[in-house]
């Protein structure tokens, strides 16, 4: 199963960090490039424990959906999300936040299961994990800016 780990310096304090973290609306931001939309579920504001959302968005030429639930949340320490349909076998996100001097240390563990056994293997090795990866940095880099400037929400 492979696992991305990933930790963001953020000038902010972890509970705003913790709820930028969990908007739709800036999530759909961050993912423009895969014209990701929420479609069913939770279609804007901040999602909650026990809450799903439906994204769709495209990859690799195809549009997808998938829908993930919150399973676990303690504001603003952190909370978990994981996959209940879609292109994974599975997926579980844990998001951490950390208070360190002058900010947060946000912390994603991302660990999947991708389909078609041996396949996929073959496709984490090759690309599926650094596009995944690739994705997250993208998000986070968009939390941080506005979690260090508000003003530049648009």
């Amino acid at each position: 199963m492979p696992t991305i780990y990933l930790s963001t310096f953020i000038r902010a304090t972890p509970g705003v960090t913790f709820d930028l973290s969990r908007s739709i609306d800036l999530h759909q931001l961050s993912t423009k490039q895969t014209q990701e939309t929420a479609i069913a579920g939770r279609m804007s504001g901040l999602i909650e424990l026990g809450e799903s959302v439906t994204w769709r968005a495209k990859h690799f030429g195809f549009f997808q959906e998938l829908t993930s639930k919150i399973t676990a949340f303690e504001k603003p320490g952190s909370f978990t999300d994981e996959m209940v349909s879609g292109a994974f076998k599975s997926f579980k996100h844990i998001h951490k936040f950390e208070s360190i001097d002058n900010g947060t240390n946000m912390i994603d563990i991302f660990s999947y299961v991708s389909p078609f056994g041996i396949l996929g293997k073959i496709a984490d090795y090759f690309f599926l994990k650094k596009y995944m990866e690739k994705l997250l940095m993208n998000r986070n880099l968009i939390i941080k800016q506005h979690a260090e400037n508000p003003a530049a929400i648009h």
